[in-house]
């Protein structure tokens, strides 16, 4: 657990410098763009890990319905917290709140995919039934939340062109994620992924740019979460017997202990960046403590949202693995920011952006102890599952 402690410090002392100094111009560029080269390393791994039993399509559909349930009711919760308590006193929520509730209340939809799975695997869980789920829910949640952010645009900018062929792309992603799953017969050691995610990186923010150009009011942004998952997944993996493994140069995988130390690195940077990348908290009239209030409320309201996996697997796992699950789904990290971001591009502002930053920072210096809870529940099912057994016998 060492490991995870390493980095719940580490996001807390990026969380902490980036209140207490912000970087702005072209610190903040710097890192952002390392935020997105690092969440880019980290989702290419994760997407070369992943696999698809075709066999089985119908349990991916339930994965999916959960991932979006679990994705959209914490943020129906915290949309209508910020609608009815958090609107303008003294008059019913009308529709120009709703339509800032709901995008504002969007951060708390998606699970931090990069910052769960390298918190997961520091505490060790990698081979367990519940990181191998959690993989899924949390990609299917983020991809469920990226969806979801076009339709809460074309609310605020009305339906524009750049939102369609925002989402003809992802699904392009999908489709060669799927029809080319595992085949491409590129190097994976470090420097080769790494210089894929530049690219990637670098890709999305020419289009980014590009697009400026034609409209500066609506750009085409597409996350490099989604592109560098894709790319993990056509990735044909090093031992596969199916693959022909000779690869001059490049026999370390990603499993080599080499290969583990840069993914740590690669990890340890990206909580202080996380942290760093978190919107600078303004308290613009109202109280810190009602504000902190208001923020442990819809922390509350958001992780309850969460919930959701406890209801589904009871064919696969005991309460206990499954409340795990549901409590590895609460870290949340750059697609929250990245949400809040996108608000404050829109003008959003007030008690609900402030909340809500309160609320992202809150979970990200509760994460290791999320962690914490997740191992010891996993170890007590274990316990109950190996006394079971003795008993039996």
């Amino acid at each position: 657990m060492r490991k995870v402690l390493l980095f719940s410090l580490l996001l807390i002392a990026g969380l902490l410098a980036g209140q207490l100094a912000p970087p702005s111009g072209t610190a903040s560029e710097a890192v952002r763009l390392l935020t997105m080269l690092c969440l880019g390393f980290i989702m290419v791994h994760v997407g070369y890990e992943f696999d698809l039993d075709r066999g089985k399509l119908a349990s991916y559909g339930m994965d999916a319905a959960v991932a979006a349930s679990a994705a959209g009711l914490p943020w129906l919760l915290c949309a209508a917290y910020f609608a009815l308590v958090l609107g303008p006193a003294g008059a019913p929520a009308d529709a120009g709140t709703w339509t800032a509730a709901l995008l504002a209340g969007c951060f708390a939809a998606p699970t931090s995919a990069g910052l769960l799975f390298a918190m997961l695997a520091a505490a060790g869980l990698s081979a367990s039934w519940m990181f191998r789920k959690a993989r899924v829910l949390a990609i299917f949640d983020d991809l469920a939340t990226i969806l979801l952010l076009v339709p809460l645009k074309a609310l605020v900018v009305g339906w524009q062109w750049q939102l369609g062929v925002i989402v003809l792309v992802m699904a392009a992603l999908l489709a060669l994620a799927w029809r080319r799953l595992h085949s491409v017969r590129w190097p994976v050691s470090w420097p080769w992924v790494l210089g894929y995610a530049a690219l990637l990186v670098g890709a999305t923010e020419g289009v980014y740019l590009a697009s400026k150009l034609v409209d500066e009011v609506m750009p085409i942004h597409i996350e490099v979460l989604l592109p560098a998952f894709a790319l993990g997944c056509i990735l044909a993996r090093t031992g596969d017997p199916h693959v022909d493994d000779a690869r001059e140069g490049h026999q370390d995988g990603p499993e080599s202990p080499q290969e583990q130390r840069v993914s740590t690195l690669v990890a340890a940077a990206f909580m202080v960046l996380v942290g760093l990348s978190m919107p600078a908290l303004r308290n613009e009239g109202g109280s810190w403590a009602g504000l902190l209030g208001h923020a442990l409320v819809v922390t509350l309201l958001s992780n309850l949202g969460k919930l959701v996996p406890l209801l589904c697997y009871r064919r696969d796992a005991g309460w206990r693995t499954r409340l795990a699950l549901c409590v590895g789904l609460w870290p949340r990290g750059e697609v929250g920011a990245g949400v809040l971001v996108v608000s404050l591009s829109y003008g959003l502002g007030g008690p609900m952006i402030a909340v809500a930053t309160l609320s992202l920072a809150l979970n990200l210096l509760l994460t290791g102890a999320f962690i914490v809870v997740v191992k010891r529940l996993l170890a007590a099912e274990a316990a109950r599952a190996e006394s079971a057994a003795g008993a039996a016998a």
